[in-house]
């Protein structure tokens, strides 16, 4: 099927590119969200708007949205097979694939922003990371740094670890191994059919991204309850996935400017994410819905089954453990400037 894919692709110019770079280069990039979803969805956009303003225009990305040439769990199969040029994904996606995208996407009580982003690029993560692309034949561009989400949407009351058991979440990544931990069961539903799931009462609960995003899906129409904190992605990562043999074919010059439109895309999307939430919050509430935080009881639970699942995962490959290792000497070792910075709040 890759291989037909793959034909097909190149017969309608998909794959023009991969040989030996001309004068003027176009590529063709599919994301697996829907290019109107909020922050993540003209993410690629604007990456692909900088690398043709570096480039003074001599490469052109055409960016297409999700289901264009492939579903949108099938982008990384289809960049690594060269069926598609490059995708834009969030990280956790290929976790069945590749296990320490589980934790680049979703480290539950991981990082902060900041120190995710001072991990990635300066505490030697991007390195650890690229290890496990490689045998896919796959460069990964961390392009999209994601803030903290919320803890979800939930159509009853969570007051102890208790309600946890037997309810039916929609939640991705380790998280979702954390909260099975506490008896909830979970399923991965896709992003479009989120708002279904809770109207029909297929779930009970689900949660998707921050509210600027969430919003967007409509889920303060069919839920009672919003809860905080984020505990299960305190950060994460969306990235620009190229096929090795495209990358090759770039140049340096032109592989430089991708990782330089990258740095710039993740502060234009920090600061619209920190700009878009009080609005989004404001919204939720106006509908009817109540804003909480978990209980500190249920908070406590999750971390002990969060550590749990961490250290489960790490036993099962070399490479999440290598990550995970580095990751927590990295929070640990920056911790104390944060601590000797903080300010009393009111």
């Amino acid at each position: 099927m890759k291989k037909s894919l793959a034909a097909a692709l190149a017969a309608a110019g998909i794959l023009a590119g991969v040989t030996a770079p001309a004068q003027a280069q176009t590529f063709d990039l599919q994301s697996v969200f829907g290019l109107n979803v909020p922050s993540i969805g003209p993410s690629p956009k604007l990456w692909a708007e900088r690398v043709s303003l570096m480039t003074g225009g001599k490469v052109t990305i055409n960016v297409h949205g999700a289901g264009d040439f492939v579903p949108p769990f099938e982008v990384f199969g289809a960049v690594s097979s060269g069926a598609l040029q490059m995708g834009f994904d969030w990280i956790g996606y290929w976790a069945g694939q590749i296990p320490v995208a589980n934790l680049v996407g979703s480290m539950p009580f991981g990082p902060e922003p900041d120190i995710a982003l001072a991990w990635m690029f300066n505490g030697g993560g991007l390195e650890i990371i690229q290890k496990a692309y490689d045998p896919h034949g796959v460069v990964v561009l961390p392009c999209h740094l994601v803030g903290a989400e919320a803890g979800g949407w939930f159509n009853k009351e969570i007051n102890t670890p208790d309600d946890i058991k037997g309810l039916n979440m929609r939640i991705a990544g380790l998280g979702g191994k954390a909260m099975a931990k506490l008896g909830a069961n979970t399923q991965l539903v896709p992003a479009g059919e989120i708002f279904v799931s809770l109207e029909t009462g297929r779930i009970d609960a689900a949660e998707f991204s921050a509210p600027q995003l969430d919003v967007g899906l409509g889920l303060q129409r069919v839920t009672k309850y919003y809860y905080f904190p984020g505990w299960h992605q305190p950060s994460s990562w969306d990235s620009i996935i190229i096929n090795k043999a495209v990358w090759d074919g770039l140049g340096e010059q032109t592989q430089a400017i991708m990782k330089e439109a990258c740095h710039a895309n993740i502060a234009y999307n920090l600061r619209d994410q920190v700009n878009a939430q009080a609005a989004a919050i404001k919204t939720i509430r106006e509908a009817g819905v109540e804003v909480r935080r978990f209980p500190d009881e249920v908070l406590a639970a999750l971390k002990t089954a969060s550590d749990e699942v961490l250290a489960e995962e790490a036993t099962k490959d070399p490479i999440f453990a290598e990550a995970l290792a580095s990751l927590r000497a990295y929070m640990d070792g920056v911790g104390e400037w944060a601590r000797l910075q903080a300010l009393p709040r009111d």
